[in-house]
């Protein structure tokens, strides 16, 4: 699966937030969106997704411009992701939140659903295995009846993990995966995304802030600062850049 972001620009009230931006992704590696606090990192994503409409420029997947089409048609695609804020339903199991990944591929009749007979069950059933499958890779499937609600923050990062992976995603974006954790913690989800990566041979794009975490496992690295483009290419390279290191620390170098 392949995605250009052509030359997109956003604004809110006259505030420029997005200015002509360019992120391609054409290869099953891992690719990183770092920047400052407020850079816009978010609010590409947002754009990629169809939450927000850009007010210039182009969202291409696999040479189709995907920019009128609504966030469920986009999820259609094979797009998936993983918010920065939990978005799990607190009153559902486990089970019940994964489950909600697979509704995209539900395809039968009311009636059938109202009685739950023949193709509603046979379908229930397939989804309910491949789901099962996904806790599994995931660690979860013991806490699978747990209400997300008693859940530590850290299990509720894999359950929301579980869920997009639930899709059966083309291509994952994960909007700060480690925000909120403990270095364990860190650490584990770190080893899901290599793995996810691997396992299913699918692009990752993630926002993050942890700067350990992006040079550590990231392929390519895409900085953007006051909505621009400022610098983009594998980690040691951007590492060293001058507007780079002026972003985050000045003058200063941004990394030891």
């Amino acid at each position: 699966m392949k995605l250009r972001v052509e030359n997109i620009s956003l604004w809110f009230s006259g505030l420029r937030v997005i200015e002509e931006f360019n992120f391609e992704v054409d290869e099953p590696k891992i690719y990183a969106i770092i920047g400052p606090n407020g850079a816009g990192k978010t609010s590409v994503m947002n754009c990629i997704f169809g939450f927000y409409k850009p007010g210039r420029g182009n969202i291409i997947v696999n040479d189709v411009r995907i920019n009128r089409l609504r966030p469920h048609e986009r999820a259609k695609l094979g797009l998936s992701r993983l918010f920065q804020n939990s978005e799990l339903f607190t009153h559902l199991t486990v089970l019940e939140n994964v489950l909600l990944g697979r509704h995209i591929y539900f395809d039968y009749g009311p009636l059938s659903a109202f009685w739950h007979y023949g193709k509603a069950r046979r379908e229930e059933i397939r989804h309910r295995e491949r789901v099962e499958e996904i806790m599994g890779f995931l660690g979860i499937e013991k806490i699978r009846k747990e209400l997300v609600a008693n859940l530590p923050f850290g299990l509720k990062k894999k359950v929301e993990l579980a869920r997009a992976l639930a899709m059966d995603p083309k291509m994952l974006f994960l909007d700060e995966p480690t925000s909120g954790m403990n270095q364990e913690e860190k650490e584990d989800i770190v080893r899901l995304i290599l793995s996810t990566k691997q396992s299913r041979n699918i692009p990752v794009i993630f926002v993050e802030h942890d700067m350990n975490v992006v040079m550590d496992i990231s392929d390519r690295v895409t900085v953007i600062n006051f909505g621009r483009k400022i610098a983009e290419g594998p980690p040691r390279q951007v590492q060293e850049d001058p507007d780079v290191i002026e972003a985050y620390l000045g003058r200063q170098r941004a990394w030891s």
